[in-house]
């Protein structure tokens, strides 16, 4: 593993002590990796995962040329806050994974914002 994988392991530990996602109100964790990205909505209390959406999506893959960019990740927010919003899920804790807040990660988030989902 490198330095810089360490050290986005160090601040999402530091990160996740503080943050905990109930049964009202779960956590959606994001996962960046260089050719794809997954967002999940997770339940803490249960430890169970309760919506998923990424660039290897079959509802996705088709429309997107790579799953490297913004625009698909914006498009796996999309996803996956629609799949929230028919499980009943209005509002969630933005777990960004120790990646920062920019770029695929941002794009994400507004995603799942335009899908009907609170942060």
């Amino acid at each position: 593993m490198n330095k810089k994988e360490l050290l986005r392991q160090k601040r999402h530990k530091r990160l996740r002590k503080k943050m905990f996602g109930t049964a009202d109100k779960p956590r959606l964790n994001v996962f960046r990796s260089i050719a794809n990205i997954y967002a999940q909505v997770i339940d803490d209390a249960s430890g169970k995962t309760l919506v998923a959406a990424s660039t290897i999506d079959s509802e996705i893959k088709p429309q997107i040329k790579t799953g490297g960019n913004a625009e698909a990740a914006k498009l796996v927010g999309l996803l996956v806050g629609k799949r929230a919003k028919e499980n009943g899920i209005e509002t969630v804790v933005f777990d960004r994974g120790g990646f920062k807040y920019h770029g695929r990660v941002a794009a994400l988030a507004d995603g799942a914002r335009e899908a009907g989902l609170k942060l």
